[in-house]
């Protein structure tokens, strides 16, 4: 395994490389649906997604409160198709009131991150800020190189137990 501080590096500058996420959520019903979502992201990896109220990643999050999120190195850019660079995260996840300053103070993020699209998507009343609050993750760098997330500090990694 590689230093643990160059990985806690690169594990903390990976998600800067997305714009979106893959998102893995749940019905009620127990039916699985993965999809993507563009993000905002927090110094402490609280993730926000900007979704509509049409969609099953929707209503699953607000049905189960929970999801698990990925960010995966492009295939074009990685050298072995078994061993790329991943990130993952489960989540608790919490729909956000619209029309108070935290929701404005959001959207302003989403605007400035994705453009004019946002502008014209919040006058939208299906839409819709969603907090992802990171609650175990894992980043794995390559072959034997797995790491978890540390619970207690989303920012720092520990080594991979041994199953």
């Amino acid at each position: 395994m590689a230093d643990l501080t160059r990985v806690t590096k690169i594990y903390q500058e990976f998600p800067e490389k997305f714009r979106s996420i893959i998102l893995s959520t749940v019905s009620a019903e127990g039916v699985p649906q993965a999809s993507y979502a563009p993000f905002l992201m927090d110094g402490d990896k609280t993730l926000y997604l900007y979704v509509s109220g049409l969609s099953t990643h929707t209503t699953n999050l607000k049905q189960t409160c929970r999801a698990s999120v990925l960010f995966i190195e492009d295939e074009a850019a990685t050298q072995e198709i078994f061993a790329r660079r991943r990130l993952t995260y489960e989540c608790a996840a919490t729909p956000l009131p619209r029309d108070t300053p935290q929701w404005q103070t959001l959207i302003d993020r989403f605007e400035q991150r994705f453009g004019h699209v946002i502008g014209l998507m919040k006058g939208l009343p299906d839409f819709q800020v969603f907090q992802l609050q990171p609650q175990a993750g894992q980043f794995v760098m390559g072959f034997g190189a797995a790491y978890r997330v540390n619970a207690d500090d989303l920012n720092s990694l520990l080594p991979r137990r041994q199953n």
